[in-house]
């Protein structure tokens, strides 16, 4: 059961993503999806198109005919879920992918009726699979589809205006499968790039595909010092990094960004954002929701209330304004360079934002069952916190627990995928800050003795 997760299921190849336990899945997925055609795509693993060809006679067997559209980006997989291919319909879809797990690791992201997979329907999914016999062996029912084709030509003409446009850019791709589509766009736009890992490779010989890491922007901020703007983009491109020569750009700024150029628009962010994104928005007449993390969440949560962005701090951007409402690391390079292409000085407008001290998430160590048992006792220990305990504005308990301070907030939440708690501290001071991250891992450790 362990790999069911949260936004997604994920677990290591062979050891728990076999040939039995992938059938099953495709078996007891096929039962969720009301019409006939599921598109399937895998990214640049050596074992995803095993993986594929387990998951195709499960499905099968449940009656779901395949469209397999290879190896593509995990945006590529879900935009077929908007389009007809031949007078036939997606119903859903599955992307093989590990994202930016190490390489033994793969995955599925599951998308039907345009809407994510998660949660409880992932866990009972789960238990419907360990209860389930044998699976009826079918004849296979394949369909090869060209979504890549489809995608690009659609960014493209999306883009026609940035066409030519001077800017130097470089990008890594880290041998993950952005590399399939980026060049074909950036070529048709005419647009003066340099691309570093461009090729898959599962094995990812350079660096791990995770931007979110520092080490791993090595290479590309090399690059740079050639260039006038940076991406890099996960193993299967629906995250980004933005760097220029002074930032390295996280989602929440990015979600600012972005909003210049929308009318007041209504933007989910993650409890992990910058206060400063919130209160950035608010006063620009914008709307915005505090919401959980996890790319399923944040598409949920959008699709609910109407929204046109949404962001993670890690490089999730979800663009609702224009598109279809998924995160999309090639589209959100292409909306980037438009805000360049108009003028939008990108140093400039963040050198403009109140000056803020914010960490890094940090991972506290901790198991599997007891890191939720852990949130609940700081919970239970925040109503009555020690006397040397910084003053509380407020609490939002939405995902895990964001306390507000008078100058600044902690957080600290148990994360959906790893046996960790998150936290992140922000302030106006350094000072302050520091406090706020003791006063807070005085309260875990407490939280941990109690359990």
């Amino acid at each position: 059961m362990s790999i069911y997760r949260e936004y997604d299921i994920r677990g290591i190849y062979e050891k728990e993503l076999n040939e039995k336990s992938v059938t099953k899945i495709g078996y007891a997925l096929a039962s969720k999806i009301a019409g006939k055609y599921v598109a399937v795509g895998y990214d640049a693993r050596s074992h995803s198109p095993i993986l594929f060809e387990y998951l195709v006679a499960g499905l099968n067997a449940g009656g779901k005919k395949v469209l397999d559209i290879g190896m593509v980006p995990t945006p590529v997989n879900y935009f077929c879920n908007y389009n007809d291919f031949n007078g036939i319909t997606v119903s859903a879809s599955v992307m093989i992918t590990g994202s930016h797990n190490p390489s033994q690791y793969n995955g599925f992201k599951i998308t039907i009726d345009k809407a994510p997979f998660f949660g409880e329907d992932i866990y009972a999914l789960g238990r419907e699979c360990e209860d389930m016999a044998e699976i009826p062996k079918v004849q296979r029912d394949v369909t090869k589809i060209d979504a890549v084709s489809r995608y690009v030509e659609f960014l493209i003409s999306e883009f026609q205006h940035l066409k030519g446009m001077d800017t130097k850019i470089v990008y890594d791709c880290g041998n993950g499968v952005a590399g399939i589509v980026t060049q074909k766009i950036f070529d048709a736009l005419e647009l003066n790039t340099k691309a570093l890992f461009i090729e898959p490779d599962g094995s990812f010989p350079n660096h791990h595909p995770d931007p979110s890491v520092e080490e791993n922007l090595t290479d590309v901020k090399v690059a740079l010092q050639n260039a006038d703007i940076a991406f890099a983009y996960d193993g299967d491109a629906d995250r980004i990094a933005v760097l220029t020569h002074k930032n390295n750009i996280k989602g929440d700024m990015m979600a600012l960004l972005y909003s210049m150029k929308m009318d007041k628009p209504t933007v989910v962010g993650e409890v992990k954002c910058s206060q400063v994104m919130y209160d950035e928005l608010e006063r620009r007449g914008s709307k915005t929701v505090m919401y959980k993390t996890g790319h399923s969440n944040l598409k949920v949560k959008m699709r609910e209330i109407g929204a046109d962005l949404a962001c993670e701090v890690s490089g999730h951007i979800f663009f609702k304004n224009r598109y279809f409402g998924y995160d999309d690391a090639i589209y959100a390079t292409l909306r980037m360079l438009e805000l360049i292409h108009d003028g939008i000085d990108l140093d400039a407008e963040l050198a403009k934002l109140p000056e803020v001290f914010s960490t890094e998430e940090i991972k506290v160590e901790t198991t599997e069952s007891q890191k939720f048992e852990i949130i609940d006792k700081v919970k239970e220990l925040l109503q009555n916190p020690p006397k040397d305990f910084p003053a509380i504005k407020n609490i939002i308990d939405v995902d895990g627990v964001r306390i507000n301070f008078e100058n600044g907030w902690g957080l600290v939440r148990a994360s959906n995928t790893t046996p960790v708690l998150v936290t992140r501290f922000e302030s106006t001071t350094k000072q302050d800050a520091h406090s706020y991250e003791e006063a807070i891992n005085a309260l875990i450790l407490e939280a941990k003795s109690k359990i």
